[in-house]
């Protein structure tokens, strides 16, 4: 999927196309001189706040965003993508698995010796990459959810394009042979569905609308509520065939509702840690947009934005 935040939106390549630019993109990517406009922006200064760990890591970096709580960020691709590990006494969970470019097996035993269960925001691939790493992998009991599991060489060739990739690969990494690999669901889960840690526990919130297998994760004791692509700084995709805008604002309401709990929100995309408040604007702004009282600005590829404050939404134009 193209950038969420600061870059022009494009449609979907082909696999022969992608597969016939893999090589010049490579020649992109080794060249220190070449970055692409998304990229001349970073680091976000956001960054400056949060405890990094694990400073040697190249492609990833890993931020301690509260006890036992790593962001594990991916600023060298388009997608900013961010993966949460969630770690117990017993086990961990990995909530989001990211773009399945950098070896995220070998970054999360550097942070935890724990059984690690793998718990999906929700199955585009930018979020289930290396979920094929892990044996444990729960999933929502959805269409959606089972197609996705079966990987996808398009949508992976096309995260990879010119101009989606910052600075190098990993040094093993084959882009000629990229894919988001099929996994193996061990469990289908719901919502409500509890995972025990040991000393800390987190609930599964089903969030549909960005997608139908979308979930929220809640640790109510420690008051963090990780939103996947519910919320996160930047323009949030309802554009795709798959969103559902009805469906979409009951979830935003669903997390709204929890705001009294919560100590922290943490999405999956640019900046991880946002303040509870933020769920207020999120609400205000989506019954905006359903009240059509939102102006649009024309996007390129028949979409629409939309602006309130610091929530922006991108949904299909309206005809």
């Amino acid at each position: 999927m193209p950038k969420r935040l600061g870059r022009s939106l494009s449609a979907p390549i082909s696999v022969f196309s992608a597969l016939m630019f893999c090589l010049s993109l490579s020649a992109f990517a080794q060249t220190s001189s070449y970055a692409p406009e998304w990229c001349k922006a970073l680091p976000r200064p956001d960054y400056k706040t949060l405890q990094r760990v694990l400073p040697d890591e190249t492609w990833f970096e890993v931020y301690k965003v509260a006890p036992q709580t790593f962001a594990i960020y991916e600023p060298h691709q388009s997608e900013e993508t961010i993966s949460y590990l969630l770690v117990g006494t017993k086990q961990a969970v990995l909530f989001d698995t990211g773009m399945g470019i950098g070896d995220l097996q070998k970054l999360v035993r550097r942070l935890t010796s724990r059984p690690i269960v793998v718990l999906n925001s929700h199955t585009h691939d930018d979020h289930v990459g290396s979920n094929w790493q892990f044996p444990f992998v729960f999933g929502m009991d959805t269409e959606f959810t089972k197609k996705n599991a079966k990987g996808s060489v398009e949508d992976a060739q096309a995260e990879i394009a010119p101009g989606e990739v910052c600075g190098d690969f990993p040094a093993k990494f084959d882009p000629k042979t990229y894919r988001t690999k099929p996994w193996h669901i061990s469990i289908w889960i719901h919502d409500g569905f509890k995972v025990n840690l040991g000393g800390r526990t987190v609930e599964v919130i089903a969030t549909p609308g960005h997608t139908p297998d979308a979930i929220s994760l809640f640790d109510r004791e420690n008051g963090l509520l990780f939103t996947g692509d519910t919320y996160y700084p930047g323009p949030i995709w309802l554009f795709r065939p798959e969103t559902d805008m009805k469906a979409y604002a009951a979830s935003v309401k669903k997390l709204h509702d929890l705001k009294p709990g919560v100590k922290m929100v943490l999405g999956a995309h640019n900046v991880p840690v946002a303040s509870p408040e933020i769920l207020d604007e999120l609400m205000a702004a989506t019954q905006q947009l359903l009240d059509n009282k939102l102006t649009a600005k024309p996007e390129s590829g028949g979409k629409a934005m939309y602006t309130s404050g610091n929530i922006s939404f991108l949904t299909k134009a309206a005809k």
